[in-house]
């Protein structure tokens, strides 16, 4: 009989490979990200949200005549059931991730390929999927403030239709292209918490907007999908670049956490960050609010001495500000996240289905043994 000091416990799975991806690469050490092999820094530079999504999708960077049928098939899928809009309307008092969970999982019922869990049938829903977060998201915003949804452009790329659907205004091409950016670096990122959720459910064969509906729900919680929504409420708190070294101080004397640095994965700086830096920075002087990025700075000079202990600036202490400056509030702020994600979670599902096993960890248990029942009439 196994005890269990014979069992060597991994909490939180830390350290625990379950299973292989061709998808992504992660080395937490040196602060590598790579989809497909390709650089999160050449992707950034030089890629987009559409062929950044092709590439995880289908394992190879799109021909011309690839992505321009890839770039139909978003654009064909962007407008919702009116039963969906309905939906929200019903529930548009709820937080915007408990409405996109509830829309998602809607979505299924209108959805051609609900029951085709082949990688085809799942790549459609993926596709489609894609372009209906987005749409979700802004309708949702609209809806709740007694507004009527924008509808989508036909002609305007994936970030800048999302921008779009704010306020019915597009966006100049830097603000679209920075949007862009944001997408692309958290098209994925490994089995994290909600791709393992999506996989967890995946593994029991259940379609694709079940998975995702999971992924949402696991993405909502704060330990995961909430410190870019942290580290703005931080910078409004600290107020003005003089007072940030102050703050800092304080809540590291109070052993509190300073939002935006540190990650479960990356001991060193993430890779993702300082692609949207410099982005925060023009976007500052372009809507005339420059404090912003001068407060971010002045936390990132304070929080230099704690690098050697592998706490370093995450993706997240950049991407609030930039929906900030875009006019987002700031409970769109993980919407945002998973309208990225969704490629991601997608391929994360077709690679659990291609070799599936049902995913059932064991727990140890610590309780008592042999206790003796008791009838209820005897109970004291």
């Amino acid at each position: 009989m196994t005890t269990k000091d014979d069992i060597q416990l991994n909490r939180g799975l830390q350290g625990v490979y379950f299973d292989r991806t061709e998808t992504t690469f992660i080395d937490g050490k040196e602060g590598i990200l790579e989809y497909r092999g390709y650089s999160i820094h050449e992707l950034a530079k030089h890629s987009n949200f559409e062929e950044t999504s092709y590439l995880l999708l289908y394992g190879a960077l799109p021909t011309q005549a690839q992505l321009k049928e890839f770039e139909a098939e978003l654009k064909a899928s962007r407008n919702l059931p009116e039963q969906v809009l309905d939906v929200i309307e019903i529930v548009k008092d709820s937080h915007p991730m408990d409405v996109l969970r509830t829309a998602v999982s809607t979505l299924a019922s209108f959805d051609p390929d609900r029951s085709d869990n082949s990688p085809e049938g799942t790549f459609r829903k993926g596709v489609r999927l894609t372009s209906q977060f987005a749409t979700i998201v802004m309708a949702h915003h609209r809806i709740r403030r007694g507004k009527d949804p924008i509808a989508p452009s036909d002609s305007l790329s994936h970030a800048a239709n999302f921008l779009y659907m704010l306020e019915g205004k597009v966006p100049t091409p830097e603000t679209a292209e920075l949007m862009d950016r944001d997408f692309v670096i958290h098209a994925d990122h490994g089995s994290n918490a909600s791709a393992f959720t999506a996989r967890v459910v995946a593994s029991t064969n259940a379609d694709l907007h079940g998975a995702v509906t999971a992924g949402i729900a696991a993405l909502s919680g704060p330990s995961h999908g909430g410190a870019a929504e942290n580290v703005m409420q931080m910078a409004q708190e600290i107020g003005e670049p003089e007072n940030a070294a102050q703050y800092v101080k304080n809540l590291l004397a109070a052993k509190e956490r300073v939002m935006g640095f540190g990650h479960r994965v990356y001991k060193a700086e993430d890779p993702r960050a300082r692609h949207l830096r410099e982005g925060v920075r023009k976007l500052s002087e372009e809507k005339g609010e420059p404090k912003w990025y001068a407060i971010l700075e002045a936390v990132v000079e304070e929080m230099k001495p704690y690098a050697r202990r592998g706490i370093h600036v995450n993706v997240d202490f950049f991407a609030g500000v930039v929906y900030h400056l875009n006019g987002i509030p700031q409970d769109l702020f993980v919407p945002i996240f998973a309208v990225g994600r969704v490629p991601g979670w997608t391929i994360q599902v077709v690679e659990q289905y291609r070799h599936n096993i049902l995913i059932r960890p064991l727990l140890v248990y610590t309780g008592t043994h042999d206790r003796p029942y008791v009838p209820i009439a005897e109970r004291g």
